[in-house]
């Protein structure tokens, strides 16, 4: 089974309702952003640094990140791209 079909079974089994496989390219700015349920990211391939509520997280392959409920965050890809896993609950 491949990394991001087990993330995906990992965050299907934790309740996450969403779930669901994103790219970005090189350097791209991911705007500030709320959700109103937690939110969980699984890099599979390359990088992203999140700024969540004023700090920052670089996520690597293999990494995950949880932001909690109605908290503000923004990301910028690295310079490889980056592949997630990302899941969201409803």
């Amino acid at each position: 089974m491949e990394l991001s079909e087990r993330y995906i079974q990992t965050l299907e089994k934790e309740g996450f309702t969403t779930v669901s496989e994103w790219q970005h390219g090189p350097n791209e700015v991911l705007v500030e952003r709320r959700h109103a349920d937690k939110v969980s990211y699984l890099v599979t391939d390359g990088s992203i640094e999140f700024l969540i509520d004023g700090q920052s997280n670089d996520v690597l392959p293999g990494q995950r990140v949880n932001i909690p409920s109605n908290t503000p965050y923004s990301a910028k890809v690295g310079a490889g791209g980056v592949i997630y896993i990302m899941g969201e609950m409803e």
